[in-house]
């Protein structure tokens, strides 16, 4: 049924043409009925195969079918045609033109017509032996509410197309905004990573200047002091390495001076002081390690302070003012597990669903971004008993 119902839609001027033989046929079978001896049949026969045309056009060409069809009206008036089984085209062309998006005009004269029709006809084929004046304007106006219910409900299949499109080139806007700040906050954050990243790398060289300075100060006096300055040198000239594969790829705009000194960025190690500072702020937060803690690459360490701190700011943004949250952090072989949740109310699900509940979809963006740079993996949503939940693995080599 499905495919038949989109074969009809697909062709819809061949499903005119079938009624419109169906029409002419009929038309042809009234005039042998009612008309038996009536005067120029080939006149009728002429009239039912142009009505039948407007049927059949009338989506191709609806203003020209409209006008054969006041012009055919006209002709039945000036030549005595009795009205038939193929004016039913009139009520067909007044319901397409009305629901056509087309110049107004027409709509105003299919209504026009459609009003004048049945009092037109009254005049030029009066009813025999009428009881009375009232009894004839009633049988008018019945006569009338066909053609009037035909262009109303035509006008009102126009009026419901042209608000449903106006909502879908809304919606199309809408959507293409949103992609557009996506875009803007993937950038922007991508650029903020970019200059903590540049960060994190400058002091890792800066600590190995140090460490090269003390080690050809101490080599002939401490060869051991000197040998740990070497192998110090060589960790951080790794994580700097890893460092600096990580910022390949990243556009940085807008970022033509860099002002200040080389500082280091948060680590694991400050979570705890974050967490005192949220519970300073009113939030009850429950703080837990797991496993041993150990030194970590220094973008590991920063993606894992960040996600805590975005974490907890949307729990005092969307938790309410009861809620409370957990943090965990899990220390495995491989990598450094998190695990923020809160019980509060939560961020509302069109916030998250596609990647962000900071109020404008950009806040779990930003630690996706941040989890992919370091080859992690984040997974975010509701917590079924209620309030939030953030967990993710950080492993400690990047993601070939």
């Amino acid at each position: 049924m499905q495919r038949l119902y989109d074969f009809l839609r697909r062709h819809p001027t061949g499903v005119d043409t079938f009624w419109a033989v169906v029409l002419f046929g009929l038309s042809l079978l009234w005039v042998g009925s009612t008309y038996p001896s009536v005067d120029r049949p080939a006149a009728y026969g002429v009239v039912a195969a142009l009505f039948s045309l407007v049927v059949a056009l009338r989506r191709r060409a609806p203003e020209k079918m409209l006008v054969l069809a006041v012009v055919l009206g006209v002709a039945q008036l000036a030549f005595g045609i009795v009205p038939f089984m193929a004016d039913f085209a009139m009520l067909v062309i007044i319901y397409t033109v009305a629901a056509h998006d087309g110049p107004r005009w027409a709509s105003r004269l299919a209504l026009l017509g459609g009003l004048s029709a049945a009092t037109l006809s009254q005049l030029r084929w009066p009813v025999d032996n009428p009881a009375s004046g009232a009894a004839q304007i009633f049988f008018t106006v019945i006569m009338t509410v066909p053609f009037a219910l035909a262009w109303v409900l035509g006008d009102s299949l126009r009026t419901r197309r042209a608000y449903f499109a106006q909502l879908e080139e809304r919606a199309f806007r809408l959507e293409q905004e949103r992609e557009a700040q996506a875009k803007v906050a993937v950038a922007a954050e991508r650029a903020r990573i970019a200059r903590e990243l540049h960060d994190v790398v400058a002091h890792n060289v800066s600590v190995m200047v140090v460490q090269a300075d003390g080690a050809a100060y101490v080599m002939d006096s401490s060869p051991e002091t000197a040998k740990q300055a070497l192998e110090t040198i060589s960790t951080t000239g790794r994580q700097a390495l890893a460092e600096m594969r990580r910022l390949l790829g990243i556009l940085r705009t807008g970022e033509h001076q860099e002002a200040g000194e080389y500082v280091p960025q948060p680590d694991v190690r400050q979570i705890e002081d974050l967490v005192e500072q949220v519970r300073g702020a009113g939030l009850t937060v429950d703080f837990t390690v797991e496993g041993t803690p150990r030194p970590l690459p220094s973008g590991v360490e920063l993606t894992a302070y960040r996600i805590v701190q975005e974490a907890l700011t949307n729990t005092r943004k969307h938790g309410g003012p009861d809620a409370g949250a957990s943090v965990r952090l899990v220390y495995f072989d491989d990598g450094l597990g998190l695990l923020v949740e809160d019980d509060g109310r939560g961020a509302p699900q069109e916030m998250y669903e596609d990647g962000g509940a900071d109020g404008r979809g950009h806040g779990l963006i930003g630690m996706r971004e941040r989890v992919g740079m370091v080859g992690g993996t984040l997974d975010a949503g509701p917590r079924p008993g209620g309030g939030f939940r953030i967990s993710a693995l950080l492993p400690l080599k990047p993601a070939t």
